[in-house]
């Protein structure tokens, strides 16, 4: 069951050969803090997530409409925190750095 979810997984992501599955499980991964403007409704902050989550080199992407932040794990040599910045800013919002 668990292979089946995981080959699907893949599949839906779109690697299809071990090697690019090994380089991405190899890479390195960081997360960083924004704090978004912009939000109007909580569907704001699921809307950014499902969309930041299908970016090549993001992992999981969090977001809160009460809090007015976004938690964004990605592959730094894959998709860089300014790329992340520059998407969140194409849905509409504004992010800055939180440290």
């Amino acid at each position: 069951m668990i292979r089946r979810q995981f080959i699907r997984m893949m599949a839906l992501a779109g690697v299809s050969s071990l090697p690019a599955m090994a380089a991405a499980a190899d890479s390195a991964k960081e997360t960083t803090y924004f704090r978004v403007t912009g939000f109007s409704c909580p569907t704001c902050s699921v809307g950014l997530d499902t969309m930041m989550e299908r970016k090549a080199g993001v992992v999981w992407s969090k977001s809160s409409y009460e809090q007015a932040t976004a938690v964004i794990c990605f592959h730094p040599s894959v998709i860089s925190e300014q790329a992340l910045r520059d998407a969140i800013a194409e849905m509409g919002f504004h992010a800055e750095k939180r440290s």
